[in-house]
């Protein structure tokens, strides 16, 4: 359980500082445009994705149990955070996320970590996928430029909706997001090691500010951006609000814990290493109450930004304190500036993280697998978009583990997706 910045300080010298110190400020420029734009597609303010990024990245990385864990928002967590939001509220999801620590300081004390591995892994890939598709939904309004007041959250009705409105499409939002998507992917394909996410939703929505382009953008949806991290605060508690929000309150502790336990699996195999799952899920709890305090977002280990930090030359957890602190530098200085960024530009951002995340590559391999696989996954896949993530993990997993004990088989060997 011991974090793993004290065991990499022993032997800390310079020249891993100035790689590290190079890595956390490339990694914050990815993290920044997708903090901003997973808080806004969840249905909260763009300033709470900034706080998470900041609060909950610097608890992870500095309690964590891996070298080069980075934390922050995450893409699989828009459709429960938008869910609990839209029920409850955001001080609902306040306490549950708080909830949500103390689940995992449990599970982190009771050395739940090593069971991540007993998670089928058709009921990942299925839920990973059904996100996907809903996250790239609820961008289609932002990308398109649809005049809707409010877009449903069950996904026929929100369907039916966008079709509604489809005689408001506005092209020159569609440019925009497209734009956006087609230098994401160029910059990605050119300069890999390049924060290229930051340079073209950059590029994207600066021809917006200097063309007066009629496009939504952070500010004119949301106003300025605050300029400093709020005072901690504790949400409204109450034994009766924490009976009705345990639900979300579990499958965020989940999340939280499979995601980032699978981003330092991903980690493991990058720099050969080998990470603390009690010590991780510990710091997934103190980084989810830290945020919640704070007013953000769930927060969770990100594999995408991991992965970058290690390209970028991250060797220690440093780097993920770099980021954190050079994310919250941003915020201070420079806050008006990220008011400018384009609403479609940060759709197209979101719907490209949600086809990596589906994994397209991996669609052939699926549907060649076992049949039990294959049922298992479509279910889950099915469950996660017309009901919702709580009814999916629980049939998923409960399902799955029957038919493993069924078949006896041992877990096997896999590669977590790339959110």
């Amino acid at each position: 359980m011991k974090p793993k910045i004290l065991t990499t300080l022993a032997s800390y010298d310079r020249q891993q500082f100035g790689n590290d110190l190079l890595a956390g400020m490339t990694v914050a420029m990815v993290a920044l445009p997708l903090s901003l734009a997973i808080a806004i597609a969840s249905g909260a303010g763009p300033e709470k994705g900034l706080v998470t990024a900041i609060v909950g990245g610097f608890l992870i990385s500095l309690l964590g149990g891996s070298r080069v864990q980075i934390g922050g928002p995450t893409g699989a967590f828009i459709v429960v955070v938008f869910g609990v939001i839209a029920e409850h509220g955001y001080d609902g999801l306040i306490l549950a996320t708080l909830m949500a620590g103390v689940i995992m300081l449990i599970a982190g004390y009771l050395r739940a970590g090593n069971l991540v591995a007993y998670v089928p892994e058709p009921v990942i890939n299925g839920f990973t996928i059904g996100i996907a598709i809903i996250i790239a939904t609820s961008q289609i309004k932002d990308l398109l430029g649809l005049s809707l007041d409010e877009v449903p959250a069950e996904f026929i009705a929100k369907t039916e909706a966008l079709w509604a409105a489809r005689h408001s499409l506005s092209g020159t939002a569609v440019g925009i997001g497209l734009a956006t998507m087609v230098l994401i992917t160029l910059l990605r394909r050119i300069a890999p090691k390049f924060p290229g996410l930051i340079v073209a939703v950059g590029v994207t929505s600066a021809l917006v500010a200097f063309a007066a382009l009629p496009v939504d953008t952070i500010f004119s949806r949301f106003g300025a951006l605050p300029s400093a991290l709020p005072w901690p605060a504790l949400p409204e508690i109450s034994l009766d609000r924490m009976v009705e929000l345990l639900p979300s309150a579990i499958v965020i502790a989940f999340l939280a814990g499979i995601e980032s336990l699978l981003s330092a699996m991903v980690a493991d195999k990058m720099i050969g290493g080998h990470h603390r799952p009690n010590a991780e899920v510990l710091a997934q709890g103190f980084a989810n109450i830290g945020s919640a305090l704070f007013g953000g977002l769930p927060a969770t280990g990100a594999i995408a930004r991991t992965a970058t930090n290690v390209r970028a030359g991250g060797k220690t957890p440093v780097a993920g304190i770099v980021h954190a602190l050079t994310i919250l530098l941003v915020m201070l200085l420079a806050a008006p500036l990220a008011g400018y960024l384009a609403m479609p530009a940060l759709a197209g951002l979101l719907i490209l993280t949600a086809w990596n995340m589906s994994e397209p590559h991996k669609w052939r391999g699926y549907m060649a697998g076992p049949m039990a696989d294959r049922v298992l996954l479509i279910l889950t896949l099915v469950l996660t978009v017309f009901t919702d993530l709580t009814v999916a993990i629980g049939v998923g997993v409960s399902l799955g583990l029957a038919l493993r004990l069924r078949q006896d088989k041992s877990p096997r060997d896999w590669s977590p997706p790339d959110r």
